[in-house]
């Protein structure tokens, strides 16, 4: 039976929120002893992505980025009808991440938001575009091949992001995701680059939504997490 879309707003909220709290916790509670090394981080937003994947995939796909919504509803992967609601959910965990973040880590490096280093706003842009697709790559492998023997295509969107955190980390704060970044910039009113976020992971999605279509529609699949198991 499918969740109704209600339901699945409510585990984009949950995950969504459990995805910024657990990520940008990470980093204020770091900012605040001083500092953590970037593996650290990584780990940290590992645990971030994959942990609600595994608790809400099977009820709304667990797409927890505004971005992801959109490029499986462009590519047909999902009923574009749809997206609003999924965007709305989102928006709403990512506001209620940062606001538990501030309440019980601290307000640290702008709760968490994400600001270009030294104002290099072409090389925040190249750099969240491309792992922006690299993430839309992974959600698109895990959505068209399902979640693979033990599960463990679960775990790809997570070592993107991971990856992504050690990678560009120190340049741009990886952000990958509109929603986690508008949220904090929001409470803290740091909104230095925030467009440059937005425009770049946004054409992201767009651009490999174009790219790579599904080989086979299904309306019922809710994006990513058909419980296949045959690869």
């Amino acid at each position: 039976m499918i969740p109704s879309l209600v339901r699945r707003c409510l585990s984009e909220v949950a995950g969504t929120f459990l995805l910024v709290g657990i990520g940008t916790g990470g980093m204020v509670a770091g900012a605040e002893a001083g500092g953590v090394p970037q593996w650290g981080l990584a780990v940290a937003w590992f645990v971030a992505v994959s942990l609600p994947i595994v608790l809400c995939i099977r009820i709304s796909g667990a797409h927890l980025n505004p971005v992801v919504t959109g490029a499986l509803a462009m590519s047909g992967r999902i009923a574009p009808s749809e997206a609003p609601v999924y965007w709305a959910g989102q928006l709403i965990g990512a506001f209620l991440g940062s606001l538990s973040v501030a309440a019980l880590v601290g307000r640290a490096i702008h709760i968490g938001a994400t600001l270009p280093a030294n104002g290099d706003l072409l090389r925040t842009f190249l750099s969240e575009l491309a792992f922006t697709a690299l993430l839309v790559v992974a959600v698109f492998v895990l959505a068209d091949r399902g979640e693979g023997r033990r599960r463990w295509r679960l775990l790809l969107p997570g070592g993107v992001v991971a990856l992504a955190t050690i990678a560009i980390g120190p340049w741009t704060g990886s952000s990958l995701n509109p929603a986690r970044s508008i949220a904090p910039a929001v409470l803290s009113g740091t909104y230095d680059g925030l467009w440059v976020y937005l425009v770049a992971t946004v054409l992201a999605g767009a651009i490999m939504a174009v790219v790579w279509k599904p080989r086979a529609v299904d309306r019922l699949d809710r994006g990513p997490g058909r419980a296949t198991v045959d690869r």
